[in-house]
């Protein structure tokens, strides 16, 4: 990913972190949208994770 995707990628992941803020304060915490909104937050986040993490594998003998 280059920097403007990256940049993208964050900036979507805020715009979520903020938008389950609010599901949250409208709804509580185990309303159907407000858990649909934090999975979408999660894989926003793993794909997140996903691009830094490196692809070194230990080897066992």
């Amino acid at each position: 990913m280059n920097r403007d995707e990256t940049l993208t990628l964050i900036q979507q992941m805020e715009q979520a972190r903020q938008h389950l803020h609010d599901l949250y304060e409208e709804y509580g915490f185990g309303h159907a949208c407000v858990l649909e909104q934090s999975m979408l937050l999660d894989e926003l986040i793993n794909q997140y994770n996903r691009m830094f993490q490196t692809k070194k594998q230990p080897h066992y003998v």
